[in-house]
Parts: C-alpha cells; structure tokens; sequence
C-alpha cells in the first residue's frame, strides 16, 4: 500500500508577527483548501492512504467529508488515533507515528517552527515543506497539487532518492554536554530575558546569529548574515556574526515588510561539526528559528554545532523531473 502523511499545523500562520509587520495569514480553512489538492495529486499518482495529525478544526475530518460528498476520493484517509494537546507535542506524536506507519513521504503544512518539530523527531523519511505565510526561511510556497504529486513519486520508492532528496544542515544547541535544541536555519542569542510571545522584534537585544544556510533574499535573522555572506543548503558549512557591536550596517528583510539596518561583523565560518562555545554575560534566551525557546542565566556554557543531521528534504521540482523522464507521470496516472 503507497502512503503519504500530512501534518498540517492549525495554528501556523497567527502569531504576534502578523500584528506587528505585514505577513500573509492563511487561515484554517485555506489550509483546508491546500491539504485537499495535495490529496487528489497525490491520489492522481496511485496513493492508497494519507495519514493526517488530528487538530482542533478536525482538518483531516472535513476533508474526508468533503471531497467524499463530491465524490472525488479515491484513497484512504486515517486521521491518526492520538491523544490530542492542541500544541507542538501533536506534532512530535503524528511525525513519530507516520514514521512508524513507514510512509513514503511526509507534507507538512506550516512555518519554520512546526518543520523545525518534525525534524527532531523524524529521521529517514523524506520531508515536503509547504510554508503558509510569509515569515518562513525553511519552508517555501507552493501549490498543493503539485506538492501532492512529487510526494505520491517519492512515496512509489521507483527512482534512486539521491536524485532528489537531499539531507539537511541543522544547528544543535548542547549544554552540560547534553543536546537541548536544534534550529533549521538560524538560532539568536538574545538578551530579551523570558520566552514570552517567542517572536524577538528588538534588533538591539541580539548578540549572535548562528545560521546553517543565509541568503540576502530570505527572510528573517539568516537574511542579516545572507546580507554579509551566501551560504547555500549544500555548503558544509554554516556561520556566526557579533551583532550590534558599531560595525558596518546592512539593509536586511528581518520580516515580510520590514527591512532594517543592522549592525553586523563579518561572518566568522563553522565548518560541519566544528564546536563553538558560548559562556554567558548576561541573562537572556536563544530564539531557534525564529522563536525565543532558551532561556539561560549569566556564567552559563553552551555549545553550538552545525551538523548534516537535519531532515531528508525533496527538491519537488526535481522529483517531477525525475518522474516525467521515467514515465511515470503517464503509467501511473489514476482514471
């Protein structure tokens, strides 16, 4: 049986930092909009059965519902049998589960923080990043049938996966020798003193930026280094920059709307696994991708890393490519 999953997060796409810059909101029902394409692409291509997280607006729930009063699903769809807390833990369960359950390639819909949770749990198989606003690094925009497509080809294991799939940098954050967190993109050392609203907004409470890949046409901290430096998904390597210490000022898009001048050094490079280590001076937090998660006190040590023991990621161009030149786009089309 050909499986895929789908974790769509309810509540991607609302917090504090579509009140305070001019990011897109995609609201539940879209998402609804967007989860069904990707169904009926990924049925079009011989998916048997989807599996999907539970979640307060029961998504997985009115999509079976819907697309069967239109008479246009043709797979299963098992929305997993999970106790439900309404907030990240759903996510690390339906990811652990759907692995387990030995799917061909999991979606997921939402931003940097809820792919940043399905990777610390799920480690071979393939991720689709769909963002749903504009406030993403990680994830990118879409169309969901087209994204249900390359995940149905992946999901058929017919093509050798090097082709198309590639494993990713992420940022790990150890104390006492113990691994506390990782980031995907980027992770901040603030000196807002409490998690709170997560967001960081004041560009002068930032110390470090550490960064797995930087582009100046991204979006977010990563686009403060990608201001000095490019460093691509491929690189082995990442990097480090002082921020706010008088040095030359760069024009950077921190948010969908909002660029800044920031004050930054030059990009001191990380070379994979190479450890570097942080003591404290003041009490604050690190921000992992974008939102504060560690809190720590003065004459604490940290240890930051960049590693390849980030999620398996498809190139979903690529995979289509890979499909069409097979023929697979026309032996395995659904009627």
């Amino acid at each position: 049986m050909i499986s895929i999953g789908i974790i769509a997060n309810p509540a991607s796409g609302k917090d504090i930092r579509r009140l305070v810059s001019h990011a897109t909101v995609i609201d539940n029902n879209e998402k609804i909009n967007i989860v069904e394409r990707i169904i009926l692409g990924a049925q079009a291509l011989g998916v048997d059965r989807v599996y999907m997280m539970p979640d307060s607006f029961n998504m997985g729930y009115r999509i079976e519902d819907k697309l069967n009063t239109c008479n246009e699903l043709r797979c299963e769809i098992n929305v997993i049998n999970m106790y439900r807390y309404d907030g990240i833990e759903d996510t690390l369960t339906a990811a652990e589960q759907m692995e387990k359950a030995n799917v061909g390639c999991i979606v997921v819909l939402g931003g940097d923080g809820t792919n940043r949770a399905v990777a610390k749990v799920v480690k071979n198989t393939p991720l689709i990043s769909i963002s749903t606003g504009t406030n993403n690094a990680y994830p990118v925009m879409m169309e969901g049938t087209v994204a249900g497509m390359a995940a149905a080809a992946v999901a058929h294991r017919c093509f050798d996966e090097s082709l198309y799939v590639e494993r990713d940098k992420r940022i790990e954050i150890f104390k006492d020798d113990v691994l506390k967190d990782i980031a995907l993109i980027d992770a901040v050392i603030s000196k807002e003193a409490f998690v709170g609203s997560k967001a960081i907004w004041d560009m002068d409470s930032i110390d470090k930026i550490f960064v797995s890949r930087c582009h100046p046409a991204s979006i977010g901290f990563s686009a403060i280094v990608g201001s000095k430096k490019i460093i691509s998904s491929k690189d082995d390597y990442g990097a480090y920059v002082d921020i706010n210490n008088n040095n030359f000022k760069v024009f950077a898009a921190v948010a969908a709307g909002v660029v800044t001048p920031v004050s930054v050094s030059e990009p001191i490079i990380l070379n994979l696994d190479d450890e570097y280590k942080y003591t404290t001076s003041f009490r604050g937090t690190i921000a992992l991708d974008g939102e504060r998660e560690i809190q720590f006190f003065e004459n604490q040590e940290f240890v930051f890393k960049i590693t390849r023991n980030g999620p398996r990621r498809i190139n979903v161009k690529r995979v289509l490519e890979t499909a069409q030149s097979n023929g697979f786009l026309i032996c395995k089309m659904r009627i």
